[in-house]
Protein backbone atom coordinates (compact mmCIF):
# COMPACT_ATOMS: atom_id res chain seq x y z
CA UNK A 1 0.00 0.00 0.00
CA UNK A 2 1.52 3.75 -1.25
CA UNK A 3 0.26 6.70 0.45
CA UNK A 4 0.19 10.10 -0.86
CA UNK A 5 -0.44 14.07 -0.14
CA UNK A 6 -1.99 16.33 -2.45
CA UNK A 7 0.03 18.72 -4.25
CA UNK A 8 0.71 22.34 -3.36
CA UNK A 9 3.41 24.28 -2.04
CA UNK A 10 5.48 23.45 0.79
CA UNK A 11 4.24 26.25 2.97
CA UNK A 12 0.86 25.31 2.54
CA UNK A 13 1.85 22.20 4.51
CA UNK A 14 2.10 23.50 7.93
CA UNK A 15 -1.70 23.00 7.82
CA UNK A 16 -1.40 19.27 7.15
CA UNK A 17 -1.70 17.36 10.36
CA UNK A 18 2.11 15.29 10.59
CA UNK A 19 0.06 11.74 10.34
CA UNK A 20 -2.93 12.58 7.82
CA UNK A 21 -2.40 10.74 4.10
CA UNK A 22 -4.47 8.84 2.27
CA UNK A 23 -3.81 5.39 1.32
CA UNK A 24 -3.26 4.39 -2.48
CA UNK A 25 -3.28 1.21 -2.98
CA UNK A 26 -1.07 -1.09 -5.29
CA UNK A 27 -2.66 -1.52 -8.63
CA UNK A 28 -1.01 0.60 -11.27
CA UNK A 29 -4.74 1.27 -12.63
CA UNK A 30 -6.11 2.45 -9.04
CA UNK A 31 -3.06 4.06 -8.54
CA UNK A 32 -3.62 6.07 -11.35
CA UNK A 33 -7.45 6.94 -10.66
CA UNK A 34 -6.59 7.79 -6.80
CA UNK A 35 -4.42 10.36 -8.12
CA UNK A 36 -6.67 11.90 -10.46
CA UNK A 37 -9.59 12.02 -7.46
CA UNK A 38 -6.94 13.71 -5.45
CA UNK A 39 -6.39 16.31 -8.12
CA UNK A 40 -10.01 17.14 -8.41
CA UNK A 41 -11.75 15.66 -5.17
CA UNK A 42 -15.51 15.21 -4.79
CA UNK A 43 -17.46 14.58 -2.16
CA UNK A 44 -20.11 13.21 -4.35
CA UNK A 45 -17.55 10.80 -5.92
CA UNK A 46 -19.70 7.31 -5.52
CA UNK A 47 -18.41 3.60 -5.42
CA UNK A 48 -20.55 2.78 -8.61
CA UNK A 49 -18.69 4.92 -10.49
CA UNK A 50 -15.09 4.03 -9.45
CA UNK A 51 -16.21 -0.11 -9.69
CA UNK A 52 -17.47 0.82 -13.25
CA UNK A 53 -14.13 2.64 -13.85
CA UNK A 54 -12.18 -0.13 -13.30
CA UNK A 55 -15.02 -3.18 -14.94
CA UNK A 56 -15.80 -4.39 -11.57
CA UNK A 57 -19.32 -4.96 -9.40
CA UNK A 58 -19.51 -3.15 -6.51
CA UNK A 59 -19.37 -5.30 -4.07
CA UNK A 60 -15.63 -6.27 -5.36
CA UNK A 61 -14.88 -3.33 -5.60
CA UNK A 62 -15.75 -2.68 -1.66
CA UNK A 63 -13.54 -5.71 -0.58
CA UNK A 64 -10.85 -4.89 -3.01
CA UNK A 65 -10.62 -1.15 -1.90
CA UNK A 66 -10.93 -1.98 1.70
CA UNK A 67 -7.75 -4.56 1.48
CA UNK A 68 -5.95 -2.68 -0.71
CA UNK A 69 -6.31 0.73 1.42
CA UNK A 70 -7.16 -0.71 4.98
CA UNK A 71 -10.14 1.31 4.76
CA UNK A 72 -13.74 1.77 2.97
CA UNK A 73 -14.53 3.91 0.09
CA UNK A 74 -16.71 6.38 1.97
CA UNK A 75 -13.78 7.12 4.63
CA UNK A 76 -11.15 7.55 2.31
CA UNK A 77 -13.22 9.79 -0.40
CA UNK A 78 -13.62 11.60 2.86
CA UNK A 79 -10.37 11.86 3.75
CA UNK A 80 -8.83 12.87 0.68
CA UNK A 81 -11.16 15.58 0.48
CA UNK A 82 -10.29 17.05 3.66
CA UNK A 83 -6.56 16.56 3.01
CA UNK A 84 -7.04 18.30 -0.60
CA UNK A 85 -9.14 21.21 1.07
CA UNK A 86 -6.47 21.54 4.23
CA UNK A 87 -3.55 23.65 1.64
CA UNK A 88 -6.52 25.91 0.12
CA UNK A 89 -7.72 26.89 3.58
CA UNK A 90 -4.09 27.23 4.65
CA UNK A 91 -3.65 30.18 1.86
CA UNK A 92 -6.48 31.76 2.71
CA UNK A 93 -9.32 30.30 0.33
CA UNK A 94 -13.02 31.30 2.02
CA UNK A 95 -13.96 27.77 3.70
CA UNK A 96 -17.68 27.92 1.62
CA UNK A 97 -15.24 28.06 -1.84
CA UNK A 98 -13.04 25.22 -0.77
CA UNK A 99 -15.94 23.17 0.69
CA UNK A 100 -17.74 23.64 -2.52
CA UNK A 101 -14.80 22.83 -5.09
CA UNK A 102 -14.35 19.34 -2.79
CA UNK A 103 -17.86 18.37 -3.40
CA UNK A 104 -19.84 19.39 -0.31
CA UNK A 105 -23.47 20.39 -0.63
CA UNK A 106 -22.93 23.71 2.19
CA UNK A 107 -20.58 24.66 4.41
CA UNK A 108 -22.06 22.90 7.05
CA UNK A 109 -22.08 19.27 5.62
CA UNK A 110 -17.96 20.54 5.28
CA UNK A 111 -17.40 21.81 7.99
CA UNK A 112 -18.78 18.94 10.21
CA UNK A 113 -16.76 16.16 8.39
CA UNK A 114 -13.50 18.19 9.25
CA UNK A 115 -14.77 18.88 12.78
CA UNK A 116 -15.18 14.52 12.82
CA UNK A 117 -11.90 13.90 11.06
CA UNK A 118 -9.39 16.81 12.75
CA UNK A 119 -11.58 17.43 15.92
CA UNK A 120 -12.29 21.34 15.33
CA UNK A 121 -13.66 23.49 12.86
CA UNK A 122 -11.75 24.60 9.52
CA UNK A 123 -11.19 27.82 11.12
CA UNK A 124 -9.98 26.79 14.46
CA UNK A 125 -7.98 24.01 13.04
CA UNK A 126 -5.92 27.12 11.46
CA UNK A 127 -5.69 28.81 14.45
CA UNK A 128 -4.15 26.15 16.28
CA UNK A 129 -1.96 24.94 13.59
CA UNK A 130 -0.17 28.36 12.68
CA UNK A 131 0.05 28.99 17.01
Amino acid sequence: MGFVLTGGEASDYNAVPDLLAIPVGKPRLFLADSRRFLEAPDARASIDQWAGLLGVSRRSFSRWFRVETGVSFGTWRQQACILAALPRLARGEPVTNVALDVGYENISAFTTMFRRMLGSSPSAYLKSRSA
